[in-house]
């Protein structure tokens, strides 16, 4: 492997100097060979499950790769050399599979060293689209499935850096291509331009804008130059042979979305001015109707910029929200209007009331719906039949409903009105076909429509197959998994009314395939992939799903594993991993979605390696932070956290499997934040290993995972559970793992480095290692090793190795 240097970085009041220079680092011989085990293909399948593709991708990028020119812009990472993000994980080779029991093959056609993406199924389903980034740009490529074989039909010049950069119009004989504007003006060099004058921003008296800490925003008036260059784009369209006309002239066009009878396409574009608190989506914008021909037929929404909405998770802008398709229709769209003026705090009945408007748009627009809750969504089935859906986030209750779309004195039911954080309780999600337009509606058979669930349970998951009745509402049980030695998954169905579905099964040591089911024959499931287990040095190693108690009698669990040489009698020391969740009632919090059956798959971040290495490991540990009736979870976070941890420790240590003075904690993101603070507030863990988290809540000052109150409304909550805030009683060692161009809201590189400064200026054992040019997950296959290197000297020599005074 090259080796790269990179530094170590410590922050002390305003010097910078390097503590330690490594180069990168690869982890043990057992670690190394399951992180580069090979990853087996996605697979994308035509509706009648005939036809096959496999896209086939290495499990990292490289240092290289992440090295590429990027320039962050209005919550965009772009590579402005390529047009297309900078951030784009890649396929690298595609094979393809015409009837369910052909072998593979590789098309023919296919350009070296391809780095493929964007792939969009044509409207016949005979082809499929996709682009190939080489180093110049973008380019269109059509895969014609039954030739097996692959043309380009573009040159390097898609602009990608908005998002799909092609549509397929409904023939399937051409598409709507985003081209990089012959207009575009040369980028400025924000590095070297000399700047003409200061940035100012202005505040006016009782104008409020309370936003998140977005990254990677708009700064000054030369990112605003390149962000609209950047989004710049004409509209071509390009037949199968690459003849290609001007279809719409310059703008900056954000999203673009045909009719199901392909007669219309709505445009959006972004307009100006431009926000330096906002990402580009909440930045002004046009969403225009146009016919085939690019003649404009009605601009149906335009939105203002939008930089503070009223306060609350549930509020919303007003005015037109949600527009689309209507599925089932030629060409109709639907949108909803908020009947509270967006604002969460007012009293109303209804929430949401939801539109329709039909071709050729010059009417007025028919009302079809209320909602109780905001409006999320609806599943469309025919003129007297759809399922819609609302949600409120504070009570976490959502609803469902059957309606008539095409008659609203026809008082809407409410089929379903549930917590949907409780699991148990889920009735699943009904079943859709593809209609004459190519789009998704609910499968009915008459007065049926049918639901597909999770099945989860105490007993663990076994998913099912309901009829669901259109008259009485009730429901009636098709299906359900009986394997108790694997996991089943249902995926979809290829034909309800014949009784095919698609399941996904696998076990501990069985690696997930998909087979066809008929669930109303008594017959052996038929395979459609076969792959195989590449993790086999673990494949027989220990899991269980381990349940216990906390404190005040909540339920929690974990997926427990234990060495690959355990030896009965002896102790171990344990890793335990987790991530902290919020709750409005103790019920959900103690439901278990975890299965001892599901694979066990060592993904990059993953504590599972180091079963190889002698440790035990308790992954996915409940970490539920409750808050019921008026308490919100966050005015008991720190009691309810360590609480947590002990319980955890405690089961474990019960079980005889491990020396509870040998016990480390971790997480990633909010897992890392949980993880600081128990090292902070307990004496349970001999060390703490921290990724990509936060550690100063004031810096994060309107909001933070799930907390809607600002600093200046909580700031005892913001206080006490910041770890920053009581590094003086941190006294265990802590590694901390930041990636250098970390994306995420709220988890700035500065959090590790200014938390880093202050234990290390009151003499607690800490680390920082900063990954250059990684964001908040981390992709590059020199810093994922580094990671796992990193992670295990630090466990050998204060978990394993520990000397107990």
């Amino acid at each position: 492997m090259k080796k790269i240097l990179f530094t170590v970085i410590l922050f002390w009041g305003t010097f910078m100097f390097a503590q330690e220079a490594l180069t990168y680092q690869n982890p043990p011989q057992e670690i190394l060979e399951l992180a580069e085990a090979p990853l087996a293909p996605s697979m994308r399948m035509d509706e009648n499950g005939e036809n096959f593709v496999f896209l086939y991708r290495s499990n990292f990028k490289n240092i290289e790769e992440l090295s590429e020119t990027e320039m962050r812009l209005g919550g965009l990472r772009i590579n402005p050399k390529t047009n297309i993000s900078s951030r784009q994980r890649y396929y690298t080779d595609i094979k393809v599979r015409v009837g369910r029991t052909s072998k593979e093959e590789i098309p023919t056609g296919l350009p070296e060293n391809g780095r493929y993406s964007n792939f969009s199924w044509s409207p016949n389903q005979k082809m499929m689209a996709f682009t190939n980034t080489v180093f110049n740009g973008v380019e269109l490529w059509i895969l014609d499935i039954e030739a097996k074989s692959v043309k380009k039909i573009s040159d390097a010049n898609l602009n990608a850096n908005t998002g799909m950069p092609f549509s397929w119009f409904k023939d399937s004989n051409s598409l709507l291509i985003k081209v990089i504007s012959k207009d575009k003006k040369p980028l400025i060099d924000t590095k070297t331009a000399i700047p003409t004058g200061p940035t100012i921003s202005v505040s006016e008296q009782g104008v409020k804008a309370q936003n998140r800490t977005y990254q990677d925003l708009l700064k000054n008036k030369s990112d605003e130059h390149n962000f609209e260059q950047l989004a710049l784009a004409e509209l071509h369209k390009v037949d199968l042979k690459g003849n290609k006309t001007l279809w719409k002239g310059n703008d900056m066009y954000r999203g673009m979305s045909f009719s199901p009878d392909g007669n219309y396409i709505l445009i959006t574009t972004i307009e100006k001015p431009f926000s330096y608190l906002v990402p580009y989506r909440r930045f002004p914008s046009k969403t225009t109707i146009y016919n085939t021909d690019g003649a404009l037929i009605k601009t149906m929404l335009e939105i203002p910029l939008i930089e503070d909405l009223p306060k609350g998770f549930m509020a919303v802008r007003t005015g037109i929200r949600n527009l689309s398709w209507r599925a089932d229709k030629p060409a109709t769209l639907y949108w909803c209007e908020a009947l509270d003026e967006g604002d969460p705090a007012k009293e109303v009945d209804f929430r949401d009331e939801v539109f329709e408007l039909s071709a050729p748009f010059n009417g007025n627009a028919a009302s079809i719906l209320k909602t109780i809750g905001r409006f999320s969504g609806i599943q469309w089935g025919n003129n007297s039949t759809a399922i819609a859906y609302d949600y409120w986030w504070n009570t976490r209750n959502t609803k469902t409903y059957i309606f008539n779309p095409s008659n609203n004195s026809v008082k809407p039911k409410i089929i379903s009105d549930r917590n949907y954080q409780d699991t148990y309780s889920d009735p699943g999600n009904f079943i859709t076909k593809r209609n004459e337009f190519g789009r998704y509606t609910l499968s009915l058979n008459k007065d049926k429509a049918y639901l597909i669930g999770d099945g989860y349970s105490k007993n663990g998951k076994f998913p099912f197959v309901d009829e669901f009745s259109l008259k009485n509402l009730k429901t009636k049980r098709l299906y359900q998994s009986k394997l108790t030695d694997k996991v089943e998954g249902i995926t979809g169905a290829l034909d309800i009314k014949k009784g095919e579905i698609i399941v996904r099964i696998e076990s501990k040591n069985e690696y997930p395939n998909y087979y066809i089911r008929n669930i109303k024959r008594n017959s052996n499931p038929v395979a459609l992939t076969t792959f195989e287990n590449p993790f086999r040095s673990i494949q027989n190693v220990h899991k269980e799903v381990i349940k216990y108690k906390r404190n005040d009698g909540l339920e929690l669990s974990g997926v427990l594993y234990l060495p690959t040489n355990y030896q009965e009698g002896k102790k171990y020391p344990m890793i335990m991993w987790a991530y902290p969740r919020e709750y409005k009632d103790k019920s959900s919090a103690g439901q278990s979605t975890s299965n001892s059956n599901e694979f066990t798959y060592p993904y990059y971040g993953s504590m599972v390696y180091w079963v190889t290495r002698g440790y035990v490991v308790l992954d996915d540990a409940s970490f539920p932070i409750v808050g019921e009736g008026d308490e919100q979870p966050n005015d008991t976070f720190i009691k309810q956290l360590v609480a947590n941890g002990k319980a955890a420790i405690d089961a474990v240590d019960n079980l005889g499997y491990i020396d509870r003075n040998k016990v480390a904690v971790g997480g990633h993101s909010y897992g890392a934040f949980m993880t600081a603070n128990l090292l902070a507030h307990s004496n349970l863990f001999a060390a703490g290993i921290a990724r990509s988290g936060a550690y100063n809540r004031t810096l994060t000052p309107f909001g933070f995972q799930s907390e809607e109150r600002s600093y200046w409304e909580a700031p005892e909550v913001y206080n006490t559970m910041s770890p920053f805030m009581h590094a003086h009683t941190m006294k265990t060692p802590l590694l901390l793992i930041h990636g250098q161009a970390d994306n995420n809201s709220g988890t700035y590189p500065l959090q590790s480095e200014r938390y880093f400064n202050a234990l290390k200026g009151l003499g607690a054992p800490v680390r920082l290692v900063m990954l250059p040019k990684e964001s908040h997950g981390y992709s590059a296959k020199e810093s994922v090793l580094h990671m796992l290197w990193e992670q295990d000297q630090w466990l050998e020599k204060y978990v394993k190795n520990r000397i107990i005074e």
